[in-house]
């Protein structure tokens, strides 16, 4: 047996001695496999954090369907500022249990980007109750062209012609599966205006802060979560007071109405939870791309199990737009595994190079910090 085949053994068994591993005379850099295994679990983190989007959000528009058809409580923004404070009490519990560590962040930072939050929820249900359902699907099909917009001007973001041209097929497709009427009303169209602006800045805020402090996506939701849910507990009854008429105190809270709240305030928190994660590990596009999944999902268990008015104009909408999602995703891909060989670490875990606080002047405490380099284990 060659002499050098056994010196490389030998060095391949030690390993720490040597840093470096050989077979049949290929060298396989411990950097590289690193990277390997860290790009593996990235991917499957985030199919994870799809995945459980998808699956608690079409979980709670059935049990809200529930709620506010069935048992008669359309109190939603009250019923949205629940879900936070649920949401904020099941983290509060989650971090004394030191299921993960909380990170300090710029006071200013955090109190406007939860009050920014809180008030686009408030602001897209005022835009539904003074627009047509109609109009106020259009509202949510014009946040996806905003955002690239905005991401384009401000963050100076590229999208190739590729990804414009299949978002483009999924609007089409989601237009023509749930766009009904178009009334048109000056109050409507102006609330609807400042929802979609609140929401594609409040959403590119919750990826640019991710990356930029280095947060996690539950360090930020128990950050933020306070400041949305007191704006929305404090407006959230004028809003749907305005909206039915009716007042929420004087609800009659029945044991299946109570028992509703409680499983769609469960709900909620894995809502929440994935929506930060989402929009961190991949970019709000992507998240906008998956919400309008989420509504051919929940048109599509309408009409199978609840037995909602199905036509074929719907299903002809409903196939274009998984058409469009499935271009988007495959030229997605294909440029992230483009950008990722000249990368040595996943996009988001790329070291930033601005690290001050996004919406104020003073610095956080350790957010300076270079990101740690990888190991070299072979």
């Amino acid at each position: 047996m060659p002499r050098d085949w056994l010196v490389s053994s030998r060095r391949r068994r030690d390993g720490a001695a040597t840093r470096w591993c050989s077979t049949s005379g290929s060298v396989f850099r411990p950097e590289e496999r690193q990277l390997a295994k860290m790009t593996a679990g990235f991917q499957l983190g985030v199919i994870g954090s799809l995945t459980l989007s998808v699956a608690s959000s079409v979980a709670i528009v059935i049990c809200n369907k529930a709620l506010i058809s069935t048992l008669g409580f359309p109190f939603a923004t009250t019923l949205t500022s629940w879900h936070l404070m649920v949401t904020f009490c099941t983290l509060h519990v989650a971090q004394r249990m030191r299921f993960f560590e909380p990170k300090v962040i710029d006071g200013q930072t955090v109190i406007l980007f939860g009050l920014l939050n809180g008030t686009s929820i408030g602001l897209l249900n005022l835009s539904l109750g003074f627009n047509s359902i109609g109009f106020y699907q259009m509202t949510k099909l014009a946040i996806i062209p905003f955002t690239v917009m905005l991401e384009t001007i401000f963050l100076k973001k590229r999208f190739s012609e590729s990804i414009k041209f299949s978002l483009l097929i999924l609007l089409l497709g989601v237009g023509i599966a749930s766009v009904t009427d178009l009334k048109l009303n000056l109050l409507g169209s102006v609330l609807s205006g400042l929802a979609i602006a609140t929401t594609c800045v409040g959403q590119i805020l919750t990826n640019t802060i991710q990356k930029r402090l280095k947060v996690s996506s539950t360090q930020l939701l128990y950050q933020s979560a306070p400041y949305q849910a007191a704006i929305l507990f404090a407006t959230g009854p004028f809003v749907d007071h305005l909206l039915t008429n009716r007042s929420v105190f004087a609800h009659n809270y029945s044991a299946p109405v109570v028992g509703f709240i409680v499983l769609s305030c469960l709900i909620a928190v894995s809502v929440n939870f994935s929506t930060f994660l989402v929009i961190g590990t991949t970019s709000p596009v992507t998240y906008q791309v998956l919400g309008h999944l989420k509504t051919c999902l929940v048109l599509s268990f309408g009409y199978t199990l609840l037995h909602d008015p199905f036509t074929m104009r719907n299903i002809l909408g409903i196939l274009v737009a998984i058409f469009g999602m499935a271009l988007y995703s495959y030229f997605s891909v294909r440029e992230s595994k483009k950008k990722s060989a000249g990368d040595p670490l996943p996009v988001s875990q790329m070291p930033e190079k601005e690290v001050e606080p996004l919406m104020a002047t003073n610095d956080v405490n350790g957010d300076t910090k270079k990101a740690n380099g990888v190991t070299h284990d072979c």
